[in-house]
């Protein structure tokens, strides 16, 4: 049995970086940005209004001041002419600022001549600010979105804003997602009286899907070797296997018998953490293959911990475990054991502190636990008690 950071650190040795793909701005949401992104022009491309209002000279600021309008500044229709002494040219929010003007004179800060609709006076001599947008004010010819990066709605935004329209992203890694069991059915379906509901792949599916990857979910492998060969057949092409069940001890250690029949190279087989023991990573005919346990909660923990930094290995992100954050404990802990705990539990915010309660019941089956949790309280090997007040760490789920 090895340790949870020589188990992590031999899983990412199993991955590298997919190839990259191009794809539309529109379509980059949630892709991790393989190539840096550089602006052509500058944003705004011109000194541009803030407000709407009037593009004036300072010089002629006063309060009382009467000012002749000249003409118009709209948003794509730009006022052509140069602003004069005495002189405004009425202007909207986001248009050129014209030649000649060093100010917007905001529409509030003004009356109009009823008699005269060329003509307004200035009503309030107390502002300061200019309301002019520098050109290239939020970025340059040249500025860079760097690679890699997840796209976000905001990234988006920007990408689109430096006038790109595609950009270079990594391949989604496409992951051969098998469980196995005899007592497994598909959900929605009647149940025998030896038989459950299968959740662990849907589970897993929505884990692969949400951080980057796609899940190719095949059949449910039935408890022998021939089955799980068949099945596991299906997975050519897939750039990595995730095996869910079959890696206990016992007449069912069906992962043990292929290593034994030479079908698969194992990294190792068997990890000093709680949930998730029977977890094991190797190579199953050339494909990087992740065996992580059978109980839902064991196979979710596990998804965290390792499932989740293999796919940012293959993302071309950080190859490192998940990052911990600090929390102060909520409720009191006992010693810990020989293994290290990963336990469910929920991080609320306290004064505007990040206080952290692990749930009493840690069974490794039950999901409905781990539905409630938000984090896991990570506890390393022979941890000692630990009291209300005390600092931990825990990742985010």
């Amino acid at each position: 049995m090895i340790s949870v950071e020589q188990a992590l650190a031999q899983v990412l040795n199993l991955f590298t970086a997919l190839d990259t793909e191009e794809v539309a701005v529109s379509q980059a949401r949630g892709r991790v940005l393989a190539e840096d992104v550089v602006a052509t022009h500058n944003q705004p491309p011109f000194a541009s209004s803030a407000m709407d209002g009037y593009a004036i000279k300072r010089a002629n600021y006063d309060d009382g001041a009467q000012l002749t309008v000249i003409g118009e500044s709209a948003a794509g229709n730009r006022f052509h002419g140069t602003v004069g002494d005495d002189q405004a040219v009425r202007i909207s929010t986001g248009a050129p600022v014209p030649l000649g003007a060093d100010m917007v004179l905001i529409q509030e800060n003004t009356r109009r001549d009823p008699s005269d609709a060329a003509c307004i006076y200035i009503s309030d001599g107390g502002q300061s600010a200019d309301y002019i947008r520098a050109a290239g004010g939020d970025f340059k010819i040249g500025d860079r979105l760097g690679a890699p990066r997840w796209l976000g709605p905001t990234d988006i935004g920007l990408i689109a804003a430096m006038n790109c329209r595609r950009v270079s992203v990594r391949r989604k890694p496409q992951i051969a997602l098998l469980a196995t069991g005899d007592e497994l059915m598909p959900p929605g379906g009647g149940l025998g009286p030896d038989q459950i509901a299968s959740s662990n792949n849907y589970a897993l599916q929505a884990l692969i899907e949400t951080y980057g990857g796609t899940a190719r979910v095949l059949p449910i492998a039935r408890d022998n070797a021939d089955s799980l060969r068949q099945v596991l057949s299906l997975a050519k092409g897939a750039d990595a296997i995730v095996s869910l069940g079959g890696a206990s001890v016992g007449d069912h250690d069906l992962i043990g018998q292929m290593t034994e029949d030479s079908d698969l190279q194992t990294a190792f087989y068997k990890v000093a953490m709680r949930p998730g023991k029977p977890l094991m990573a190797g190579r199953y005919n050339g494909i990087p293959m992740i065996g992580l346990p059978g109980n839902p909660v064991s196979a979710l923990v596990c998804g965290h911990v390792f499932l989740r930094p293999a796919l940012n290995a293959m993302l071309g992100l950080e190859r490192a475990a998940l990052p911990r954050e600090e929390a102060t404990l909520a409720g009191p802990l006992p010693a810990n054991g020989a293994r290290a705990h990963y336990m469910r539990a929920r991080l609320e915010p306290v004064h505007n502190r990040p206080h952290v309660t692990a749930f009493t019941r840690q069974d490794s089956s039950l999901l409905s636990v781990m539905a409630q949790a938000n984090v896991l309280l990570v506890r390393p090997a022979e941890d000692p008690p630990r009291k209300v007040g005390d600092t931990v760490e825990v990742i985010r789920i």
